[in-house]
């Protein structure tokens, strides 16, 4: 007779199986976690300037650099994929939907982060609709999604409720309520709210005419870099308005303007140095060129603004 075998292989057998199926259990019951690199990338390359979401050194850009997009887009939609992802990774993840010019899937992402109170994604979602950009236009959604904003405490979102009320976008023009708005925006140091009002005060838009405090408050908006705000000190300086005439003054204010984007600056740099340029009997500039320095964008023009860093124009 043949010699018994133990029987081992049972045995041993049995605890792989049973690991086998404990693992399985493991991986469905444990949540999904974004892994900390997609979720760091998505910051560095997606976050908002601003966005009161953001973690501690985050400090985020109004573009996302289009040699970026495509990894930005990568490691949001990672970040933002998992159940217990945080509303910013959604939001980012809207932005860089827009950034990749997909408009449709950025309202999807900003619409799940406004649900999760986003105050930075009720802005993007309010600039899509105030356009028209990947959903069907709707100004009431847009009133509703700056207020709501607004009175969270975003400025841009009060900038653009302020835009709204200079228009009349949705609501009856209230340049009282546009300047409140605009008012509160600029205390909370938003550049683009300071030039806004600015703009209403040298334009009388609301109140009395103020040279000198437009001119406080591009000041303050052009010492953040706003280029809208340094062509307008820029104008003041030519045409002397506020201040003593200086044209070099207004020539370094146009050149730093124009390198921020301001065509209106680089206009003026064109027409200041061309050695041609028409002048009256009395040496001035014709009417017409001298509009150029002191011509403004009327400061009731809605401007709602998105998360790629532009005014978008919404309804007139």
């Amino acid at each position: 007779m043949m010699p018994r075998t133990p029987a081992i292989s049972s045995i041993n057998k049995l605890p792989l199986i049973l690991l086998a199926v404990l693992i399985a259990a493991l991986a469905v019951a444990a949540p999904l976690r974004a892994a900390p690199a997609d979720a760091a990338a998505c910051d560095r390359l997606a976050a908002y300037p601003g966005d009161p979401d953001n973690p501690e050194g985050i400090k985020g850009s109004l573009d996302i650099d289009r040699r970026d997009v495509a990894a930005a887009l990568s490691a949001c939609k990672a970040a933002a994929a998992t159940p217990d992802a945080p509303r910013r990774a959604i939001f980012e993840l809207g932005r860089a939907y827009e950034f990749n010019r997909q408009p449709a899937e950025a309202a999807k992402a900003y619409r799940k982060a406004v649900e999760a109170g986003s105050m930075s994604a009720m802005v993007g979602l309010g600039a899509l609709y105030a356009n028209g950009n990947g959903v069907r236009r709707n100004d009431t959604e847009t009133r509703k999604l700056f207020e709501r904003s607004a009175e969270a405490g975003n400025p841009v979102g009060m900038t653009n409720l302020g835009s709204m009320y200079g228009a009349g976008v949705n609501v009856e023009v209230d340049f009282a309520m546009a300047r409140h708005w605009f008012a509160k925006a600029a205390d909370a140091n938003y550049a683009e709210a300071m030039y806004r009002l600015g703009l209403m005060t040298q334009d009388r838009d609301g109140g009395a005419k103020d040279d000198v405090a437009a001119k406080a408050l591009f000041e303050k908006a052009a010492a953040l870099d706003h280029g809208g705000a340094l062509e307008r000190l820029g104008a003041y300086a030519e045409a002397g308005r506020a201040g003593a005439k200086d044209q070099s003054a207004a020539i370094a204010f146009y050149k730093k303007a124009a390198g921020l984007g301001s065509d209106d600056a680089a206009d003026a740099l064109k027409r200041l140095r061309c050695p041609f340029a028409l002048k009256d009997k009395n040496g001035k500039p014709p009417a017409a060129s001298a509009s150029t320095a002191t011509e403004t964008v009327s400061s009731g023009a809605p401007a709602a603004r998105n998360h790629r860093g532009t005014a978008a124009r919404a309804a007139r």
